[in-house]
């Protein structure tokens, strides 16, 4: 086989269309933008959304929602979670983040109480939940406000 005789598989490749390219090209003259118009100019056409001047559909919509530049958003683990740490850890964030418990740290740590807790631990975190409080501590366990 030589270079010369390389060609790509059968139906893979098509050969691109060369518009305005003669009357017997079958795509020539105005080369399938019809006659003159906003669409027939070089660079024209109109943006995404636009609805010929008719007040478009996104205008229409009301406005939904509101962001708190205040707020804080917590990576948040479960009280059951914490049973994959021995008898006497200590559990933070970075504790969490080395066993892929938590995928990022966000603005800190939020315990919840969802599930039942069997090993005494100690946790830190920036908020804890009443029964998430409650749990870890009738396991034996301490809580902390980091």
């Amino acid at each position: 086989m030589k270079l010369n005789e390389l060609s790509p598989a059968p139906g893979s490749a098509k050969k691109a269309w060369r518009r305005g390219r003669g009357v017997g090209t079958g795509n020539g003259k105005t080369a399938g933008k019809g006659h003159k118009g906003q669409n027939a100019r070089s660079g024209g056409g109109v943006r995404p959304g636009f609805e010929g001047g008719q007040l478009p559909l996104y205008r229409k919509l009301p406005k939904r929602g509101f962001y708190n530049r205040f707020g804080k958003e917590y990576a948040v683990v479960n009280v059951s979670d914490l049973n994959a740490f021995d008898n006497g850890a200590t559990v933070d964030i970075n504790a969490l983040l080395e066993k892929r418990i938590v995928r990022k740290p966000l603005d800190g740590l939020k315990v919840l109480g969802n599930g039942e807790l069997t090993k005494n631990i100690t946790v830190i975190a920036k908020v804890f939940s009443a029964s998430a409080k409650e749990k870890i501590e009738a396991a034996g366990g301490k809580t902390e406000v980091a």
